[in-house]
């Protein structure tokens, strides 16, 4: 038996839109553990361009910012499945279609949505499922490395991955009232992924935090995964309502005397 002990278990996974995705990888290493994986997908478009590479596996499709999809896929998943074991939620979206612009400029239908699908779906889909949740179910959802940190570029992500910091502490102190299921979050420094690459800007900002971690290497995708499959399983049964950082020793190393040295004497 795998230290982990996740053979067999059901676990849902949202966010899936291509090899790169964060909730890709955490989905290929849950069925490494032989766990059963369900995946959630956005649309039927995306479900067939995925069908080859999640060919073992069941895929379902539902659209988080419609409640009637929400609510037939929990019926769908209970007949099929009966109980489920966790969750990955690893779904985000922001409008940079119009470029970067500043804080101020951001309108108010797009950080709505933005806070829609990126933090109250974890609530919404929570709510869904808590009936055929186990009673030590894991919920796991992506987040970023701090939301203290005022990146232009990323804009209003920020703000609405805070309130899904915030939201992943209420979801578990509501449902201890109930229930043993988990509530926590990977919280990574910046990827490789083609969600990031939609960032205006990105390319700059990921080499600049790689430049600033201890290793000087920036975070994997597959280290995220790992985190994540950590914490889905019953071996992390001590943590809740937290958010692991995931960020090569960044955090901690803004005064690097190389990086300092390029910003005042870069010649």
């Amino acid at each position: 038996m795998s230290f982990l002990d996740l053979e067999n278990k059901n676990i849902l996974v949202f966010g899936v839109a291509n090899k790169k995705s964060v909730a890709f990888h955490i989905g290929k290493t849950l069925e490494e553990e032989g766990a059963n994986v369900i995946y959630v997908v956005r649309s039927k478009a995306r479900k067939e361009a995925l069908s080859k590479k999640l060919s073992s596996s069941d895929i379902y499709v539902c659209d988080v910012e419609r409640q009637n999809e929400i609510e037939q896929l929990s019926k769908t998943i209970a007949s099929d499945f009966k109980i489920i074991h966790g969750m990955v939620h690893s779904i985000a979206f922001a409008n940079y279609s119009a470029g970067p612009k500043p804080f101020y400029e951001t309108s108010k239908a797009d950080f709505l949505q933005a806070v829609d699908v990126s933090c109250f779906s974890l609530i919404n889909l929570s709510n869904a499922f808590k009936d055929i949740f186990s009673p030590k179910a894991s919920v796991v959802t992506v987040s970023i490395s701090t939301t203290r940190m005022a990146a232009e570029n990323y804009g209003y992500m920020a703000p609405a991955k805070a309130a899904l910091d915030s939201a992943i502490c209420f979801l578990a102190k509501s449902f201890s009232s109930f229930s043993g299921v988990r509530f926590n979050s990977v919280n990574p420094g910046l990827l490789k992924t083609s969600a990031s690459a939609g960032i205006p800007g990105y390319l700059d900002s990921y080499l600049h935090a790689e430049n600033l971690t201890l290793r000087k290497k920036a975070v994997a995708t597959q280290e995220v995964a790992n985190t994540a499959v950590y914490l889905l399983s019953e071996r992390s049964s001590g943590i809740n309502a937290q958010g692991i950082v995931l960020d090569a020793g960044m955090s901690i190393n803004y005064f690097d005397s190389d990086i300092v040295k390029k910003s005042t004497r870069p010649d």
